[in-house]
């Protein structure tokens, strides 16, 4: 089952002496985070409305309800959730918290390799971590070629791997 509530940023610091404060966005873009009108703190437990900017990497917002540097000071570390029905994913998207947690299996002997442990953002494509029962690491480009298959509410990723991959041969 999804989690209904997904972290999406901890606050950082205070930014300026008006209560607003500085999140890093745990997203993949501070456009996506900028979004969002409404997060939650404490796993979903308190809503509190927010607007922000997106100032270089980071995010600058005023929550409701925090008025001074004092009270914005009070939240520094906290970290930020967001309601998984506020945002629609397009087709082929995934929130990365969903994918951790997958097991690989391949898609023509269905052996298992292990799970999705983390999932790393390069500049051409992602790149699954993949934990084995073992606990050896192993690096899966996100690649038509290699996933062929999703399915974050059954938690498989079915694979094709490259030759490489889980084993060193030439």
């Amino acid at each position: 089952m999804l989690k209904k509530f997904l972290e999406i940023g901890k606050i950082v610091s205070t930014h300026g002496i008006k209560g607003e404060v500085k999140i890093e966005p745990w997203c993949d873009s501070p456009q996506f985070f900028a979004k969002f009108k409404r997060l939650y703190f404490n796993g979903g437990e308190r809503e509190v409305k927010i607007s922000s900017r997106q100032h270089k990497r980071m995010i600058i917002a005023k929550l409701d309800g925090v008025d001074t540097v004092e009270q914005a000071d009070l939240l520094r570390g906290k970290v930020l959730w967001m309601n998984r029905e506020d945002m629609r994913l397009q087709k082929g998207e995934y929130y990365i918290q969903d994918l951790i947690g997958c097991k690989v299996i391949d898609v023509d002997t269905e052996a298992e390799y292990g799970i999705i442990s983390d999932v790393f953002k390069t500049g051409a494509n992602d790149v699954y971590e993949i934990t084995d029962n073992k606990n050896r690491k192993f690096l899966a480009p996100v690649i038509p070629d290699v996933v062929k298959s999703v399915d974050v509410e059954g938690g498989r990723v079915l694979i094709l791997p490259m030759k490489g991959i889980f084993d060193d041969e030439d």
